[in-house]
């Protein structure tokens, strides 16, 4: 019975959205890229080093969403290098990305290690505070859970809506999910298929990065090794569960983070009884279950992995 009553707390529903929001950020980021054709497999490697860049530029004295902008930029950066081998290069995304996650990730311990070196805890900082919507944040539960948190989180559901309406009502959307599809007929309304694919993947590997800078700089207040832990994956996973659509990929963000804050209070009520590694294991396998059932169905972009140049057909 107190398994169940969890699901109606407020402070569940808090960790859940706090939990689902990096994720919302960096699941856009690789829609986005998705939808241009391109699979971004760097997404572990940019979070890593926008988690990082983000907290860094604060404990040296920037603001905070200063530190968000370098954040981003860094994720831009590495876009980029991500880009410029896929795209007009052609080569294996496959490969290019989990080079670019090796890369972000060991430049990122790199420089950690460099700027501090005899730092055996990590520094702390002042984190982003919660903001309560005036009036929203006193409904029952869903106050507390939705207009209650941190400006970031509000930021990363603005950005499901901007990116939804960007992709479904602007001309640009329009041209990033038609070289997703067919860049030949991009290309023969005289578009160039590279331009948006890489700016495509810039912006999107700049929201991954953010959704890196969100866990050093609202979740928690400082930067520790694999604190990713595994997130761009599921990231991944997410796209293909929401089928490669905004709002689906939302929900499914909330549902796997659901699952996460769920078996952390699930731990507490077993008092150890049941191996803790069976309820960490819960939420990847309830996700896998639910991608198994969702990718099934799904329409992926026909140009998704599939290099182009000018010229072919």
């Amino acid at each position: 019975m107190e398994a169940l009553e969890i699901l109606f707390t407020a402070s569940f529903w808090v960790a859940a959205i706090r939990i689902a929001s990096p994720l919302i950020f960096a699941t856009m980021g690789e829609l986005i890229c998705e939808r241009a054709g391109v699979l971004n497999l760097g997404i572990e490697g940019i979070m890593t080093a926008g988690a990082f860049a983000g907290w860094f530029t604060v404990y040296l004295g920037g603001d905070l969403w200063t530190g968000v902008l370098v954040a981003a930029l860094v994720g831009m950066t590495l876009g980029l290098l991500h880009s410029v081998l896929t795209v007009p290069l052609g080569l294996s995304q496959h490969v290019v990305g989990i080079g670019i996650t090796m890369l972000a990730t060991s430049l990122t311990y790199y420089f950690y290690r460099l700027a501090l070196p005899e730092v055996t805890s990590p520094p702390k900082i002042v984190p982003f505070e919660p903001w309560a919507v005036p009036g929203l944040s006193k409904l029952p539960i869903v106050g507390e859970a939705l207009f209650n948190q941190t400006p970031l989180t509000y930021m990363a559901f603005a950005t499901v809506i901007v990116v939804a309406w960007a992709l479904y009502r602007t001309p640009l959307g329009l041209a990033v999910r038609a070289v997703g599809e067919n860049p030949s007929a991009v290309e023969a309304q005289g578009i160039s298929v590279t331009i948006i694919r890489t700016g495509a993947v810039m912006a999107g590997s700049a929201l991954m990065a953010i959704g890196g800078a969100f866990l050093t700089m609202s979740a928690f207040n400082s930067f520790f090794f694999n604190m990713i832990n595994g997130r761009g994956w599921v990231c991944i996973a997410l796209v293909v569960f929401g089928s490669w659509r905004p709002g689906k990929a939302l929900i499914g963000a909330i549902l796997f983070a659901a699952f996460d804050a769920y078996q952390i209070r699930l731990q507490q009520l077993s008092g150890g009884i049941v191996p803790y590694q069976i309820f960490l294991m819960l939420p990847y396998a309830l996700s896998i279950l639910a991608l198994i059932v969702v990718a099934r169905r799904a329409t992926y972009p026909k140009a998704l992995m599939v290099p182009y140049q000018k010229g072919e057909r």
